[in-house]
């Protein structure tokens, strides 16, 4: 079971570019989060900016998060959306990249 404060990450982006993500920036929130105490990690959650990344984009940010967290906390990736079909190939390819769990709006 998961218990405790999940910390919703932001997607940072290099020089305010929305197809560059920043991964150094991305690397030391995480540490920041984990060294603060967080019991887990929720990249592309709905609270930001996910809506406008790419499939490949997505990907990218829960590779890094995963591997960054090094199994220290659980991840939890938010995968859901208005397309049944596609929130399931998005939630398998969370699991895929090593995802804890996964975060599901009802489409």
């Amino acid at each position: 079971m998961l218990r405790g404060t999940f910390t919703a990450l932001i997607t940072p982006f290099r020089d305010g570019h929305p197809e560059q993500i920043d991964e150094t920036a991305l690397r030391r929130l995480v540490e920041r989060q984990v060294a603060a105490g967080v019991a887990g990690l929720v990249p592309c959650g709905t609270t930001g900016e996910t809506p406008t990344l790419s499939n490949v984009e997505q990907d990218r940010v829960i590779a890094l998060v995963v591997a960054q967290t090094g199994g220290r906390v659980p991840v939890i990736v938010g995968t859901g959306g208005n397309d049944t079909a596609h929130t399931v190939t998005r939630t398998r390819r969370a699991r895929d990249l090593g995802a804890t769990a996964a975060l599901v709006v009802a489409p």
